[in-house]
């Protein structure tokens, strides 16, 4: 069975409905689900800022079946998870309607996340990652299908992780733009153990703001609830915390964290956020200092805590500098910080060794992947041979028929882009 990272084709599933005239911002929204008329109630608001009567869209047929789809998209049948993923959405003629009953009659019990560990960049320590059974992770994706346009509608516009049409580059560009405007102060904050303390009663309470359906507010609760199954310690309740790892955990961990952007917003700050990663950037220190009293005050009333060792104030037009997103921003410049340079590299030694069974157009696509994200932020000074390099042309690497009668080799872009071969020095 052919990898792909486009449309899927499966059994059951159906593709995706055309038709709907919405707003561009909102063509990504669940067609089965948000139909022209609840966008239009959306953007005029809807009476009282509640949204009531939303289960039985998370249990809709197409919406399971759109979520299948999702959950399933761009996995890899090479890895374990990928071919389960995989296996679920070609059964899901017979599995899907055993959901939606579960789901419409208040019987589905999530099941415990299977608890893994896995390095945590630029440290010895390990970070804890929670992985649903598959058909925990298709619920998930259709409660999200349906909840996530209503808190988008208010997310403030610096936050940047895990949003539709947004993501780390745009928040580098802005990071970038301020600091040419001389916001040079930065609060270099750090959220200790952001996704395993969000207090869950207060979590629901910010959700519970826009959603007053209790069927699906017990559904999200149940899914934070479930627990976790580590080997050698079986099951633990989780009793604070989203689990990272789990589909709907990034728009929870937002809508925690959306009455600090707006409080940030209210005071004149410039803060870029990424999910639990953000920065405030400001023009005096007396600013910066005043900016991270007002974060403390906040995170000590949510239950979180600032990181005492990593949360700092940095002069960016000094040495030393600060890391965000996995660039080093000091003095004037940006490159990409060590930590993050080595383990690119390491990736890509990986995806070029010569033991790999994949075939040549398989390893550029998987290359390319890697590299897309690397040219606009390293430092143009270092990219001088390089003007030209860019994603290798998988179109160019095929063989002429002539050129297989011959014998003759392949052309030299089926071998890895002069970008990589520069990082792998």
């Amino acid at each position: 069975m052919k990898d792909t990272q486009g449309q899927l084709n499966l059994p059951g599933v159906p593709q995706a409905k055309q038709g709907r005239e919405v707003p561009l911002q909102w063509e990504w929204t669940e067609a089965s689900v948000w139909t022209e008329r609840m966008l239009a109630t959306l953007e005029r608001g809807i009476k009282g800022g509640k949204w009531f009567s939303l289960i039985d869209k998370v249990w809709k047929m197409e919406n399971l079946q759109s979520a299948v789809k999702k959950v399933a998209q761009g996995k890899s049948v090479k890895k374990a998870d990928g071919r389960r993923c995989r296996r679920y959405a070609e059964a899901s003629h017979r599995r899907l309607p055993i959901l939606q009953e579960r789901l419409k009659n208040g019987e589905y019990q999530p099941q415990p996340v299977q608890r893994v560990w896995i390095p945590k960049l630029g440290s010895k320590d390990l970070r804890p990652l929670g992985v649903p059974v598959v058909e925990d992770r298709v619920a998930e994706m259709a409660i999200r299908n349906v909840i996530e346009p209503i808190f988008e509608h208010g997310f403030a516009e610096h936050s940047y992780g895990f949003r539709p049409n947004r993501g780390a580059k745009d928040a580098l560009r802005r990071v970038v733009k301020l600091l040419a405007e001389g916001k040079c102060w930065v609060v270099d904050a750090d959220i200790k153990g952001y996704f395993d303390n969000i207090p869950q009663d207060q979590l629901m309470a910010a959700v519970s703001e826009h959603i007053s359906d209790g069927k699906v507010l017990e559904l999200i609760e149940q899914l934070l609830k479930k627990g976790v199954l580590e080997s050698g310690k079986g099951w633990q309740p989780t009793e604070t915390g989203t689990p990272q790892g789990a589909v709907i955990s990034p728009l929870l961990a937002n809508i925690y964290l959306n009455p600090l952007d707006h409080l940030m917003v209210q005071k004149g700050r410039e803060m870029v956020r990424y999910a639990d990663d953000f920065v405030i950037l400001c023009s005096s220190q007396k600013e910066a200092e005043e900016a991270l009293a007002e974060v403390r005050a906040w995170m000590d009333k949510a239950g979180l805590t600032l990181h005492p060792t990593k949360t700092r104030i940095v002069n960016a037009t000094a040495a030393g500098g600060f890391d965000f997103l996995g660039y080093h921003f000091e003095r004037g410049y940006r490159w990409p910080r060590k930590k993050s340079l080595d383990k690119f590299k390491e990736t890509l030694r990986d995806k070029t060794a010569r033991l790999r069974p994949d075939g040549i157009r398989d390893i550029i696509q998987n290359i390319n992947r890697t590299l897309t994200g690397w040219f606009w932020i390293l430092p143009t000074q270092s990219l001088d041979n390089l003007q030209t390099a860019g994603p290798v042309d998988t179109a160019k690497t095929a063989k002429h028929p002539a050129q297989k009668a011959q014998g003759q080799r392949a052309c030299t872009r089926d071998r890895p882009s002069a970008l990589a071969k520069c990082l792998l020095r």
